[in-house]
């Protein structure tokens, strides 16, 4: 049974007065916090309350249990902050301020003490440049050291227009533009072309041009040296020589082929550069003297090379043929006199022009060489001995060999001809029969101990060896195809060679064009000696040379190629060539060729002559023996050759013929 619950109105001043009843002792009311003002909500409303109480006498039993109030504001957090000790913190900064002061002493003394030649070596090198300094290029000579190219020394003409006094602008503007044809507008631009303190005006001024200019004492004018490539005119070698770019290296020809010998070095010189660019000349900057080219001597005759050159071009021209090479030859050395090409270019305007200008049509342009092939297929039978210069042979016009038929180019009926007749007539018929005797494989071996389907051994650009298929390759007619110069292709220089051969009494000689080099000092070095091999007896080589000057004769097919004073030697040849669009001989036109030699009875030079699809006139004889009686009967008379004191023997061309 619970105790009996006091219900008398408690005094709120006293302890416990807010807890329940019963509840025992009740803990201390927590202490309000302070208002601003000094006091407490709290303890305003309990004064307020109490004195209601005691005023209301009982009155106000009623009213005795009030509503709580709102909960007590919790007091504020105050964070005490302790002032510490500053000589801690002064130490502390002190200590800091040592440590980098010594970080920095100590990369200074690494820079300044330790370090200091690298450091300035790494700065100088910052506002250094090695810049090339010019220097000579080789010339290119003939035989006689007449040049073919060659380098002159000019002038590089710029402004400094900080230096330009104001009142010789206008004065230094009209001097270079009346003394070396510019514009006066470009001029006058880069003469106020400020901070600038380099402005290139002018190039390739002659040395006696700017000396008149630098006479004149203006200001802010100054020159370089440099060097130009110059061609003389009308030499008819461009196809060969070739040009240089315009950083002055060889592009084509033997410029482009001979280039590290012809370059040399160039030296090498250190300048400052400044903010703007200027470049200033330092006393001691040279780094290395310029090492000039050495001059490359050809076995050309220039004298020669200009006449065959223009002796091509007019015979190119006048018969509308689309090209032509002409290639002269010095017998038993092999030495190239004369290598023309047309059509050609000048080099002294080369953006006018392209590489079908540029390339040396007497080793880049292959064709099918006819009947001046035929020289090789005699020469292999006689030399293997299956036939003699008299042997006689049933030779009629016409022949079927397997599904082709082969004729000769007249229609003379049967005929009984010598070897020696069969060449002088250029019998295709008598050629293949020869041919049956000697075989493809022996054939082959024998085109290809004279030159044909290799490299002649000259190493100039764009050569092109030409196309000889192996014997085990051949088909049925084949044989009697190659045997008359159809079914494998040469370039000019190729054919020049292989006559060369046999007028050299059977030792082929590989052709050459550069006789040596020439150095600062004038000392000749001559170039390797080509390579000798025999091909032919001696015997041989006589007996084929004997038909060759037949076929010049009054009963052979050139005797356009006769000259006065001199026995000749030589083939026709006419063959077909190629349509590049149809890759057959329908309409592809012809070759018209002819290889020889003089004086027959001892002789000094060969004539190849190539026209590539003459119109008009076409057979070998007639289109291109002309030119080569024009070019050899100049050669013989350039290189002082004597007349022959002899006359040709009589030979046998047919049965008929007593001999």
């Amino acid at each position: 049974m619970s105790a009996p619950r006091d219900r008398r109105p408690r005094d709120p001043r006293r302890p416990g007065a807010a807890g329940r009843s019963g509840a025992g002792p009740s803990k201390r009311p927590q202490r309000e916090p302070r208002r601003p003002d000094g006091g407490t909500r709290a303890r305003s409303s309990a004064r307020s309350e109490g004195r209601s109480v005691r005023g209301g006498r009982g009155g106000e039993r009623g009213s005795a249990r009030r509503r709580p109030g709102p909960p007590p504001t919790p007091p504020l957090l105050r964070r005490t902050f302790r002032r510490g000790e500053p000589r801690s913190r002064i130490k502390f900064g002190g200590v800091l301020i040592v440590v980098i002061m010594l970080l920095f002493a100590g990369r200074l003394v690494q820079i300044q003490g330790l370090e200091a030649e690298q450091y300035a070596e790494a700065a100088s090198q910052t506002r250094l440049q090695t810049i090339d300094i010019p220097t000579l290029r080789g010339e290119i000579t003939d035989a006689e050291g007449n040049p073919f190219a060659l380098s002159v020394e000019v002038r590089n003409v710029f402004v400094d227009p900080e230096e330009v006094e104001e009142d010789e602008r206008d004065q230094l503007i009209d001097e270079l533009v009346t003394r070396f044809g510019l514009d006066e507008a470009e001029v006058a631009e880069k003469v106020d072309a400020r901070p600038s303190r380099y402005q290139v005006v002018a190039t390739k001024v002659l040395p006696r041009d700017w000396e008149g200019l630098r006479d004149l004492g203006l200001s802010g004018v100054g020159a370089e040296v440099a060097y130009d490539r110059v061609y003389p005119e009308e030499t008819g070698a461009a196809d060969l020589v070739g040009f240089v770019g315009s950083e002055g290296h060889g592009l084509e020809g033997l410029e482009g082929y001979l280039d590290s010998t012809l370059a040399g070095e160039s030296g090498r010189r250190q300048v400052e550069v400044g903010i703007d660019g200027t470049q200033i000349p330092m006393a001691g900057g040279l780094v290395s003297e310029p090492v000039p080219g050495q001059d490359v001597r050809l076995t050309l005759d220039q004298d020669i090379q200009w006449y065959a050159a223009q002796t091509l071009a007019n015979r190119v021209e006048e018969l509308d043929a689309v090209a032509g090479s002409v290639v002269v030859e010095r017998v038993g050395t092999g030495e190239i006199l004369a290598m023309a090409d047309f059509p050609t270019y000048s080099q002294a305007d080369i953006d006018s022009t392209g590489p079908e200008q540029w390339s040396n049509g007497a080793v880049a342009e292959t064709f099918e060489p006819g009947s001046t092939n035929k020289v090789i297929t005699v020469g292999a039978a006689l030399e293997e001995g299956l036939t003699e210069p008299e042997t006689v042979y049933t030779v009629p016009y016409s022949l079927q060999y397997y599904d082709q038929t082969f004729r000769n180019s007249s229609n003379n009926g049967t005929q009984r001809l010598t070897v020696n007749g069969i060449m002088a007539q250029s019998s295709n018929v008598g050629t293949i029969k020869i041919a049956d005797q000697v075989g493809a494989g022996v054939l082959h071996s024998y085109i290809e101990d004279f030159g044909i389907g290799q490299p002649t051994g000259l190493n100039l650009p764009g050569e092109e060896a030409g196309v000889l298929t192996a014997p085990e390759d051949w088909w049925g007619t084949q044989l009697p195809s190659v045997s008359i110069g159809h079914g494998l292709t040469v370039n000019a220089a190729q054919m020049a060679s292989v006559y060369s051969t046999v007028a050299n009494g059977g030792v082929r000689v590989a052709p050459t064009v550069v006789a040596g080099t020439v150095d600062t000092n004038g000392e000749f070095t001559p170039a390797e000696e080509p390579e000798r091999r025999r091909v032919l007896s001696e015997e041989t080589a006589e007996q084929l040379a004997l038909m060759l000057e037949a076929v010049t004769g009054d009963e052979g097919t050139a005797p356009q190629a006769r000259i006065d004073g001199y026995r000749v030697a030589g083939k026709t040849g006419t063959a077909n060539r190629i349509n590049p669009e149809t890759g057959t001989y329908e309409d592809g036109g012809y070759t018209a060729s002819f290889s020889g030699f003089a004086p027959a009875d001892d002789p000094e030079i060969v004539v190849q002559v190539v026209l590539h699809n003459p119109q008009g006139t076409y057979y070998g004889g007639e289109a291109a023996g002309p030119v080569f009686n024009d070019i050899m009967s100049f050669a013989l008379k350039s290189l002082k050759v004597p007349p022959t004191d002899t006359d040709p023997p009589a030979i046998r061309l047919s049965e008929e013929d007593a001999g």
